[in-house]
């Protein structure tokens, strides 16, 4: 069974993509990351000695760093924008 369901994919596509089929822009991807990550933080709280699942949750961390830099290269506002929506800035 998958952490995530596809209804929730395409919430989270029409949330913070251009529609609901947009799985390829940085704001969709930036918010599938996200989500994926808060997953698998809940679940290394749970067992700590999991360390495939660490180094995929900081695999994860640095594609949405990547993702997030490219944003602030190419349009700030999108950046600004998707940060504030997911609350990455703390």
């Amino acid at each position: 069974m998958s952490y995530i369901s596809s209804e929730k994919k395409q919430e989270l596509f029409s949330t913070y993509g251009k529609s609901n089929s947009d799985s390829g822009s940085p704001e969709s991807q930036i918010a599938l990351f996200s989500h994926r990550i808060n997953h698998l933080t809940g679940h290394l709280k749970a067992h700590k000695h999991d360390y495939n699942t660490q180094r995929a949750l900081l695999r994860l961390v640095g594609k949405r760093r990547r993702l997030l830099n490219y944003l602030i290269k190419v349009d700030i506002e999108r950046y600004r924008a998707i940060v504030k929506a997911l609350n990455l800035r703390k």
